[in-house]
């Protein structure tokens, strides 16, 4: 019995035509563009892969525009959008200053590759300013590993004396890329002893208080911000802000903090009111 199927003939021909001629066809068709925007020319800031559909220059760091593929930049996103996000662990505390905290934690949280959360000494719910509950995410045990600390101000007295945050100051110092202090945080830095051979800022009234209780390092005043490296302290309260954003600036780039501030709509930020120290020797160190 013959099982193989009968075809008519011309359908074996069209089913010739297709597989032998289909190349040739293809060859000889317009070949379909690829779409494209325009990207901002790289300079290693967050605006490196912002999307736009005019050619012209960067409206965050001002570097001109040029023409790539859509479909390479946005997989570099997504990529980039994956990738690890550095921790910030904002401490509270009772009587902490609700603009000390709030600041930066706005400036952070607002900004993409971030992951931003409070700790304090445990999880029980802390004060702001007699009026503001706030129950922290983490406390001190518990807690990510921080890339970034902040130590806002505000009734700092009672906990220069814990030694259990003291130790966690200083042990979060041995890995954390940058530790802020704002207003009257900078004392917790001072009781860690990382302010010892520094120049650094607070709010206007602990100035003197600092300075004795810091005699080798060097308070200043009429500072918005002072950046020795690794640590970063503000003048007070709303200072916070301009050293967060300094922080973006360091980590992410000056376009990136540019697009934050922008976000926030705060137009006081001006960098040149801050103090960058660069470190020469332990022994030395120079204005930049």
């Amino acid at each position: 019995m013959n099982i193989i199927p009968r075809y008519p003939f011309s359908l074996i021909v069209a089913c010739w035509l297709i597989f032998t001629c289909s190349p040739l066809i293809a060859k000889h068709l317009p070949k379909k563009e690829k779409p494209t925007a325009y990207y901002c020319k790289p300079c290693g800031s967050g605006c490196d892969l912002e999307r736009h559909e005019k050619p012209g220059s960067c409206p965050h760091c001002g570097m001109p525009l040029i023409e790539r593929n859509t479909a390479l930049s946005d997989s570099l996103t997504q990529n980039q959008k994956q990738a690890k996000k550095r921790n910030v662990a904002i401490f509270i505390h009772n009587g902490i200053e609700i603009l000390d905290f709030a600041g930066p934690s706005e400036v952070f949280a607002s900004t993409e590759g971030f992951n931003v959360y409070t700790v304090s000494l445990s999880k029980e719910p802390v004060i702001s300013q007699g009026f503001i509950k706030i129950t922290p995410t983490y406390s001190l045990t518990d807690c990510p590993k921080p890339d970034v600390v902040v130590l806002p101000g505000g009734d700092t007295g009672p906990f220069i004396e814990n030694k259990t945050l003291i130790d966690w100051i200083k042990n979060s110092a041995t890995h954390a890329e940058v530790m802020l202090s704002v207003c009257t945080g900078a004392g917790l830095l001072a009781k860690a002893g990382l302010l010892d051979g520094k120049q650094a800022t607070t709010f206007h009234s602990y100035i003197e208080p600092l300075q004795k209780a810091t005699p080798k390092a060097l308070i200043l005043r009429d500072t918005r911000f002072v950046d020795n490296g690794q640590i970063v302290t503000t003048a007070g309260v709303s200072a916070g802000i301009d050293g967060a954003l300094h922080v973006i600036a360091k980590l992410k780039g000056q376009g990136a903090a540019a697009k934050t501030a922008r976000y926030m709509e705060y137009d006081k930020w001006k960098p040149e009111e801050g103090l960058i120290v660069k470190q020469l020797d332990k022994d030395s160190a120079e204005i930049k």
